[in-house]
């Protein structure tokens, strides 16, 4: 049976759907991708293996008159071709990640009568999802607190799929005279922010003594505008085994995207976490309350991070250790093995009672 995979722009939302592509896949179906050239999965999703129908399609949400007037404009003639190759390959469900690039696919999707899965990884849902979610047959959801938004009895508390290594690494072990150590990433772009406040952090760690270790994840291009770094801190542009940076760290500084704060909750580890004020409907905050709430992590406002404050947290955390362990415990719970499992069970069920 063939599944249609909407979703694309950002890594955040090609990645999930990449694993539960590969889910489909091993069970004997045939995912095929919607995106469009300038996005993630125009590189990501025939690197896996995977087949892809570009559309173009712009955003609508928190974007200029002349992108909105651009992307209304496109919009007829992407929601046109999707809706005849439905036509034409009679679906067995929608898969949607959500965000700009599932616009047309779920448009015909809904007018050709085929069933839609959405998959929301943030405790508020994005624009797509949300205008879709009266029609939608199941939510896949991170958040309990998202089934809000769907009609109910629709939502399934999936969570979003994670790569098994951040379950599997170990810990790194405590042993005597090891620094404390900390990972501060922004993604595999970086943050102004946190680059700023990791560089102007240096000094007052120097100037404390203390024994800590901070392995610092910079973005393409910015790791040589930082300056030369102390000997206790690793800079780098892109951290390629990021499961196992994730289990050395006693403490991880980052943006607060879905995909990371499952991450966090996979791994097990206690966060400072720092949203990015201009996503979408400032769902990077919420994903952090949310995270806040369980005694996961600690938020800090974009244009309150500095070195100072960062250092400040830092200092504090490591000087509780039983607050550092309940934390982890508390992320721990959060995580939600076999995601994409879970996802594809869904689809299944829905293209099977659909037929």
């Amino acid at each position: 049976m063939q599944f249609v995979m909407a979703g694309g722009g950002t890594g955040g939302h090609v990645i999930p759907a990449l694993a539960v592509a590969g889910e489909l896949k091993r069970r004997g179906h045939t995912p095929v991708f919607f995106g469009t050239r300038t996005g993630y999965e125009a590189r990501l999703v025939p690197a896996a293996g995977f087949a892809i129908e570009f559309i173009d399609i712009g955003g609508l949400n928190r974007v200029g008159l002349a992108q909105i007037l651009r992307t209304m404009w496109l919009l007829p003639a992407s929601t046109l071709r999707c809706w005849m190759w439905m036509g034409k390959h009679r679906p067995g469900a929608v898969f949607s990640m959500g965000g700009y690039v599932a616009g047309p696919v779920v448009i015909a999707a809904l007018l050709r009568g085929i069933p839609l899965v959405a998959m929301e990884p943030n405790a508020v849902p994005g624009l797509t999802n949300r205008k879709a979610a009266r029609w939608t047959a199941a939510a896949l959801i991170n958040f309990e607190e998202t089934s809000r938004y769907f009609p109910e009895g629709r939502s399934v508390l999936a969570g979003v799929p994670v790569r098994q290594a951040f379950f599997d690494r170990a810990p790194a072990r405590q042993e005597a005279g090891r620094p404390f150590t900390v990972l501060i990433t922004g993604g595999s772009q970086g943050s102004r922010t946190l680059n700023h406040a990791g560089r102007d952090s240096w000094p007052l760690f120097e100037k404390a003594g203390v024994p800590v270790s901070i392995l610092h994840q910079a973005g393409r291009n910015n790791v040589s505008s930082l300056g030369s770094a102390p000997r206790f801190v690793q800079l780098t542009e892109f951290i390629q085994d990021m499961p196992s940076a994730f289990a050395e760290a006693d403490l991880i500084v980052s943006r607060a995207g879905a995909s990371t704060v499952s991450e966090l909750a996979a791994a097990g580890k206690p966060a400072v976490l720092v949203p990015f004020p201009f996503a979408a409907d400032d769902h990077q905050r919420r994903n952090a309350e949310a995270m806040v709430r369980a005694g996961a992590a600690r938020m800090v406002d974009d244009k309150e991070m500095n070195g100072k404050r960062l250092f400040d947290e830092v200092w504090r955390l490591m000087q509780s250790p039983a607050e550092l362990g309940g934390m982890a415990e508390a992320a721990r719970r959060m995580a939600k093995p076999g995601a994409a499992a879970r996802a594809a069970d869904v689809l299944e069920k829905v293209a099977t009672k659909s037929h």
